[in-house]
């Protein structure tokens, strides 16, 4: 037999060096594989570090409680949309949470947005209907525009707990514009009896108080809830319009203009309080337009579209006899939301004084239908049927025109003046 030698392989074999060598290769490959899906699945998180390292990550996003937290940071400031900002986005985190959308209606209710209150106080009801903080916030949704849903609704949130003192403080309004005083005011007590610090029970006490003339108890409450956090302006509004009353035994408008400053101090680019510091000046016995007008003017300066600012200018643009200029700022009155009857039935005499009788005519028209939906005083409607009146007797073509009468208006509770 015959042995055949390959010459170009060794002698000796290196089989088990090239196995070891085989081992190594594999595990540095399972090494490789396996940094390979680390970075595949963490790489999100090793990207921010990467960045981080030269300081180019983004801010990382906050919890909901850390969101919450700072909203009440900027709430304590008096920065209450601030802190309704941070608190909507606390509330979308943590949307079944009660806690949350508890303090997030709460903000709503504090920057006038009923209808968004309403909303989350539907939502808190449905994720706990055995809490009673749901039915608080859709409760002083309603207490002012529909107070009789407003008490059906706190009635089932007793239900929940009869002792939770904002339900008594939303029945309290609410009673007292149906024009249940005597409930209003039983309501008022229980609710301060069950939390005498909290600062919507101490406000709610205004309507029932000055509806029966007891202001300068109204005003006591309302100081107590301005000591509670000096930097939220609502409870500034209140108590100012207090001085503003002429009839009330504390009638002092100067009071009224170190609040308004004291709001403005607070917040500088408040268009509410200009507006009010404007009213003021304009409405006091001995009225000074020169010296209220330039308040007006600030407050639409802030916000162009301020219906009620606009229909006080033109009011005092009326008062001046400029004619023209009163037509304008009504006009804007109306375009911008307001439901004033002075940017109807003044806007209407106005026209009338320029010897435009059609559009004289129906304006007032119009300002007497609004009679009818709104509170208002006896002087405003004779004032009205005065100037269809005139027009009758003063335009042509309007000789044969009868002048329509209005029917008394249904007794409406008015809005406290200058208040919520």
């Amino acid at each position: 037999m015959t042995i055949r030698r390959d010459y170009s392989r060794p002698f000796f074999s290196k089989r088990r060096r090239n196995t070891g060598r085989l081992w190594i290769i594999g595990f540095l490959c399972m090494c490789i594989g396996g940094l390979i899906s680390f970075v595949t699945f963490n790489y999100d998180q090793l990207q921010l570090q990467a960045l981080d390292a030269v300081g180019m990550a983004p801010t990382a996003t906050p919890r909901a409680n850390e969101l919450a937290m700072q909203g009440m940071t900027v709430y304590s400031s008096g920065d209450v949309e601030g802190a309704r900002d941070y608190l909507e986005q606390a509330a979308a985190m943590e949307s079944t949470d009660i806690d949350y959308l508890y303090e997030y209606g709460r903000l709503l209710l504090e920057t006038d947005q009923l209808e968004e209150a309403i909303a989350i106080g539907d939502r808190a009801i449905e994720v706990a209907p055995n809490d009673p903080r749901g039915y608080a916030i859709k409760g002083r949704a309603l207490m002012y525009n529909d107070p009789a849903q407003a008490i059906q609704v706190t009635i089932r949130g007793q239900e929940a707990d009869e002792f939770f003192a904002p339900l008594l403080a939303v029945q309290a309004v609410a009673y007292t514009n149906l024009g249940r005083y005597q409930e209003g005011q039983r309501q008022m007590l229980r609710a301060l009896e069950l939390d005498p610090n909290d600062p919507f029970v101490l406000r709610a006490t205004y309507t029932p108080l000055v509806y029966t003339a007891r202001y300068v108890e109204a005003a006591e409450y309302l100081e107590q809830a301005i000591s509670i956090n000096p930097n939220i302006t609502a409870p500034y509004f209140e108590l100012a319009s207090l001085y503003r009353i002429q009839r009330a035994e504390i009638y002092q408008p100067e009071m009224s203009v170190a609040l308004y400053r004291r709001i403005l101090e607070i917040d500088p680019d408040n268009a509410k309080a200009n507006l009010r510091l404007c009213q003021t000046f304009a409405n006091v016995r001995e009225a000074d337009f020169s010296l209220a007008q330039p308040y007006c003017e600030e407050a639409l300066e802030i916000d162009p579209e301020y219906g009620d600012a606009h229909m006080t200018l033109g009011r005092m643009q009326y008062l001046r006899r400029n004619y023209e200029g009163s037509i304008q700022s009504f006009e804007r009155c109306v375009e911008y939301g307001s439901e004033a009857i002075e940017c109807y039935y003044l806007r209407g005499l106005a026209h009338f004084w320029l010897n435009e009788c059609e559009d004289a005519w129906d304006l007032l028209g119009q300002a007497q239908d609004l009679t009818q939906t709104q509170f208002v005083t006896e002087g405003v409607i004779q004032d009205i049927e005065n100037g269809l009146y005139n027009v009758t007797q003063l335009c042509p073509g309007y000789a044969n025109q009868s002048v329509p009468t209005a029917q008394p208006p249904t007794p409406i509770p008015p809005t406290p003046i200058g208040g919520f």
